[in-house]
């Protein structure tokens, strides 16, 4: 079974915080426009490294998502704040980090806790912008922010199998897998970039920012049967996987992990393959409908004075460290797809550096001429965007749940958890994360180095919502 990480190497405080981003949010904007360039901001949900561009996965077919990577700078080391939609997003579209906001789990809604933060669609709007969207940009069950959109459409329902669950794991809920009987036109994704699609064959006599979220790979996996038959389960690779991967985590990792939970299930129903199938088939499904939208776009006559920016909101697990999901702190979980791609700009590039996604408001800002707010905890990655080796030493931060935090360089990822645990990894000699080196004596200058990037701070756990 090969080593996942080798197909990689193979193609390859908070109160006073949001008070300011008040006041800024309160001035005027601009009265001209200018010749600002428009935004494409493509959303994807729980989508992994697992695509071509990113080496994560040998098996599988994105054509339209490397090809969008060959027209902008893809940033092959890029991490969420948080490893869940909600707060990942809620710190994406604000620029405010989870120890910052208190926004740290799936249940607790953002704005109550950032009633002033301003979004990315309100500042384009605010600086005169036609701000629209559709899908899944925001957590579906908070808010989705419409006052900052001029139209907005969440996401819609999909068709269901009949005879749930497919995969046979009893009181499974939505964690299952399987091909439905219907066209890929019955998808709401499909619909969600038919509407895109529509937008973009109409002329602007504005800037724009269109917000696009596509939901799969999103549990459960239903998509057409024909992606199921491009990956039949018994021709997959599956990922390379430690069975002893668990025993030198601290027990709060191991917590995380639940082996005893989805990863023991799919083992003792003869799932694994089949889940793998699924996942892959789901990103292509996903990659069908980015490949429409840049079709589109490339025939609107917006292309040459179009920002594309492209993110999936966190990483998913599919066995590594015995773990499904997201809910983790490991690279897995951690890392995501980030494609900036900047009309006539550099083309093709890959970067390597460390970013987040709290760096992608401020990057649009800069990009697009628009105020800087001090909120922001991110930063500008437009000199990466004009030379993608130049230096840049700013580990990336991912928080899940109050006081447990990973820092990730180019070469460590370090973990520390609410309880004192710890767990240290070399991705110099160790790109699967199995041997924790946090015990050793002979790295504690390495993780005094990167302890100085945890917050000094960590908010309060935000309230859970109904």
């Amino acid at each position: 079974m090969q080593n996942r990480r080798e197909f990689l190497s193979a193609s390859l405080s908070g109160a006073a915080a949001l008070s300011l981003s008040s006041l800024a949010h309160a001035q005027p904007a601009p009265k001209s426009s200018g010749d600002r360039p428009n935004v494409l901001f493509i959303a994807v949900d729980d989508l992994n490294d697992w695509i071509g561009c990113l080496g994560g996965h040998p098996d599988v077919k994105t054509p339209h998502i490397d090809r969008l990577a060959q027209r902008g700078v893809l940033f092959t080391r890029a991490y969420c704040s948080a490893p869940a939609c909600n707060p990942s997003r809620a710190s994406l579209l604000t620029g405010i980090r989870p120890s910052t906001s208190g926004v740290y789990l799936n249940s607790q809604p953002w704005r109550p806790v950032m009633p002033d933060a301003v979004t990315i669609p309100q500042h384009f709007k605010d600086h005169g912008y036609r701000v629209y969207g559709r899908g899944k940009i925001f957590h579906g069950r908070w808010s989705q922010d419409e006052q900052a959109y001029h139209e907005y459409i969440p996401r819609g329902d999909d068709p269901q199998p009949e005879n749930k669950p497919l995969n046979g794991i009893p009181e499974t809920s939505h964690f299952d897998w399987g091909p439905v009987d219907c066209a890929d036109e019955e998808m709401d994704d499909y619909k969600v970039v038919d509407w895109c699609i529509d937008f973009l064959q109409k002329k602007q006599d504005q800037p724009f920012f269109l917000a696009c979220g596509l939901f799969r790979p999103h549990l459960p996996w239903y998509v057409p049967p024909r992606y199921f038959e491009q990956y039949p389960p018994d021709q997959v690779t599956l990922p390379n996987v430690n069975e002893n991967d668990l025993d030198d985590v601290p027990e709060a990792g191991r917590r995380m992990a639940k082996p005893e939970g989805d990863h023991k299930k799919v083992i003792e129903t003869g799932n694994w393959r089949k889940a793998v199938s699924g996942y892959l088939s789901c990103i292509s499904f996903t990659d069908m409908n980015v490949g429409r939208l840049l079709d589109a776009l490339d025939k609107s006559g917006h292309a040459d004075n179009t920002i594309i920016v492209f993110w999936g909101d966190h990483g998913w697990h599919l066995g590594e460290k015995l773990h499904w999901r997201k809910f983790a702190l490991w690279e897995e979980a951690t890392r995501a797809p980030l494609i900036i791609s900047v009309p006539k700009s550099l083309q093709g590039e890959r970067c390597g550096r460390t970013v987040s996604f709290i760096d992608i408001f401020p990057t649009l800002a800069d990009l697009c001429g628009l105020r800087k707010l001090d909120a922001w905890e991110g930063v500008s990655l437009r000199p990466l965007l004009e030379d993608p080796g130049k230096e840049w030493r700013r580990p990336s931060l991912t928080t899940h749940g109050r006081n447990n935090h990973s820092v990730r360089s180019e070469r460590w990822r370090y973990i520390q958890y609410e309880d004192g645990g710890e767990e240290l990894y070399d991705h110099g000699s160790d790109p699967l994360e199995w041997t924790n080196l946090a015990g050793r004596a002979d790295f504690n200058n390495v993780k005094e180095r990167l302890k100085r990037v945890l917050p000094e701070a960590n908010a309060l756990d935000a309230p859970k919502g109904d």
